[in-house]
């Protein structure tokens, strides 16, 4: 792994580790735990999209699988939640070879609608197998997880432990990115035809990755469902995969980095603009949280038009160019002093 990314560990450890002194308010703290299920889910989906260049729009079916997997395995059965968890994983890993044998032969528009309807069913079996998911209902009284014999139930530990778990998560991604099955990777993302020539078995690859980003998504489930200790089918449509696909978009498809910015981004922007909604109304604007899509679509399609790689591509280039311009100054002004 380069310095460069080491360096950025180190950022990110600091920050997360400095973020609960600087938010004082549990609702904010809360809203950071979510933002770590959202990262955790994205890095997957950015190995799955950025580097083996496959889309995916179902990827919130496989956060509804850990999340019922841990909820009804340790409140119907009475299991361990690290148990359930590990279960669920693995039911997300198989149902992931199911799925992807034959969706991933399919290329560009027709495995993104293949990827949609397993989403859709995914999202009705959670409505209507009522006995087992409890429907509309949801389910209940599902346990916090323990470490160590210490249970994580306030807000803090928890943030502390989700985030750990994207830290470990992209930790693993740079290293598989910089291994030889990364090289792999982005070899089928720049071409299919040219990896197979090369001797690369572009079919293995693809239900690989496409099985671990399941992995990732549905440990991102399983946490989101020990932390609020109910869940219903609602937070698992459709509309939440594509939001997932939205933030790795936005953050840049290439990059894990940018996976990981575009998910905090526009996971911290429905507070954002909950806090612009006063304002607004002085002036006359009524926002509305049903807006929230519509901000969502034309922030999407302003990246797409003027920075195509992402925010992260282009913080990096706007940087690097900066950069030129200021020795280009120091240059200039040591010839004049000369």
């Amino acid at each position: 792994m380069p310095l460069k990314d080491y360096i950025g560990f180190c950022i990110l450890i600091a920050l997360v580790l400095l973020m609960p002194h600087l938010v004082a308010n549990d609702y904010y703290l809360g809203v950071l735990v979510f933002t770590a299920f959202n990262c955790l889910a994205c890095i997957g989906l950015c190995l799955l999209m950025g580097y083996a260049g496959q889309i995916s729009l179902g990827h919130g079916a496989f956060i509804a699988i850990g999340a019922y997997s841990s909820g009804v395995l340790t409140t119907m059965l009475d299991w361990s939640p690290w148990t359930a968890m590990a279960a669920g994983a693995l039911a997300s890993m198989a149902i992931a070879f199911a799925v992807g044998i034959p969706t991933l032969r399919l290329k560009g528009h027709y495995l993104a609608m293949a990827t949609l309807g397993f989403a859709s069913i995914i999202h009705i079996i959670a409505v209507a197998a009522t006995e087992i998911t409890g429907g509309p209902a949801g389910l209940l009284d599902i346990p916090r997880l323990g470490l160590f014999g210490y249970s994580l139930d306030s807000d803090v530990s928890y943030y502390y432990f989700a985030w750990f778990a994207v830290v470990a998560g992209l930790y693993f991604a740079f290293n598989l990115v910089h291994s030889r099955v990364g090289r792999g990777l982005r070899a089928i993302h720049g071409s299919e035809d040219a990896a197979s020539a090369v001797g690369i078995n572009t079919n293995i690859y693809k239900i690989q990755v496409f099985a671990l980003s399941a992995v990732y998504a549905s440990v991102s489930g399983s946490l989101y469902a020990y932390y609020v200790n109910y869940i219903d089918p609602g937070p698992f449509d459709v509309m939440h995969s594509i939001v997932l696909v939205t933030m790795v978009a936005v953050g840049g498809l290439r990059h894990l980095w940018g996976a990981l910015i575009g998910a905090v981004l526009l996971s911290l922007l429905p507070e954002l603009l909950s806090m612009a909604a006063a304002p607004l109304k002085v002036i006359g604007i009524a926002y509305k949280p049903d807006y929230d899509i519509l901000v969502y679509g034309g922030i999407l399609l302003l990246i797409m038009m003027f920075l195509p790689e992402g925010l992260f591509a282009g913080l990096a280039s706007a940087s690097k160019s900066g950069t030129a311009f200021l020795m280009k100054l120091i240059k200039g002004g040591s010839i004049v002093r000369q």
